[in-house]
């Protein structure tokens, strides 16, 4: 009598036991789950990790009609980030093939440039981590220099070194804000040295456990007329968690400047190993 009740009381502790450590690995998981740089403009605080290599891809498309010329350009940007401590990661980034068409609306011509756009390497330093229960923001650097490697027609001038800083809040009802200002020293046509800013908003919804949402306002260039103006984007988006370590991104922008293309849009896959 007594072996048979510590038989299904046997069985029903070892299956509590089973069921909590599955949620306790779940949790694990969640917590554990793919962080991205895209597709919005502004970067999350979060790094890769000691030992792990994360891989961020796409293809993007960009029109602009100004000054009587409509510009159609396609991209690849990727990034690819390697983490050598718990709190730092190397990067390499750049927009990859790039396919510029240009067209004279007064005569019809059309000239189409293929090539490979710059890359740039740098570094993300995770100074802080956020914390929900007392407020505080996840905070890191980013140092990058630009290096002048792409063909003719989309190569920039020499070296450009930039700095940003992002911090980002996680809020209530899955709701999360951040904030990156930086500033970048660039080069001109003629080699002349000048410093441009940046600063982007970015609001981010969660949907679902694999579904998450954004909305920004990104200034990714803040400049005098004569070194390209003010670049300033409205940008929405949207990205699928397939897995821990597998997401999909949709992404779309509008501009807000003269100096801005007039609508960017993309789609783009992260995965880390």
């Amino acid at each position: 009598m007594t072996a048979a009740l510590l038989s299904p009381v046997r069985a029903a502790t070892v299956a509590t036991a089973v069921l909590v450590g599955a949620l306790a690995v779940r949790q694990a998981h969640a917590a554990d789950a793919i962080t991205t740089d895209r597709p919005d403009f502004v970067e999350s605080s979060d790094v890769v990790g000691r030992g792990r290599v994360q891989i961020e891809t796409g293809v993007g498309f960009e029109r602009n009609e100004a000054d009587g010329l409509k510009t159609r350009t396609r991209s690849t940007p990727t990034l690819l980030r390697l983490g050598f401590r718990d709190d730092m990661e190397f990067r390499i980034e750049t927009d990859g093939l790039l396919r510029t068409r240009v067209q004279d609306l007064s005569t019809g011509a059309a000239q189409t440039e293929r090539g490979s756009a710059d890359t740039s390497i740098g570094i993300k330093w995770r100074t802080q981590e956020g914390d929900d229960a007392r407020g505080t923001p996840g905070m890191a650097w980013l140092a990058h220099v630009d290096l002048d490697t792409g063909s003719a027609a989309f190569r920039g001038q020499g070296l450009r070194p930039s700095l940003r800083f992002v911090a980002e809040w996680d809020l209530p009802h899955d709701l999360s804000i951040g904030v990156m200002p930086g500033v970048v020293a660039d080069k001109a046509d003629d080699g002349s040295r000048f410093a441009a800013g940046m600063f982007a908003v970015t609001l981010g919804q969660g949907w679902s456990p694999a579904w998450h949402g954004f909305v920004e306002i990104a200034a990714q260039q803040l400049a005098s007329r004569a070194h390209g103006g003010n670049v300033v984007s409205f940008d929405f988006g949207a990205t699928y968690l397939v897995n821990d370590a597998l997401q999909l991104d949709l992404s779309a922008s509008r501009g807000l400047t003269r100096d801005t293309p007039d609508f960017q849009w993309g789609v783009g896959v992260s995965f880390r190993f």
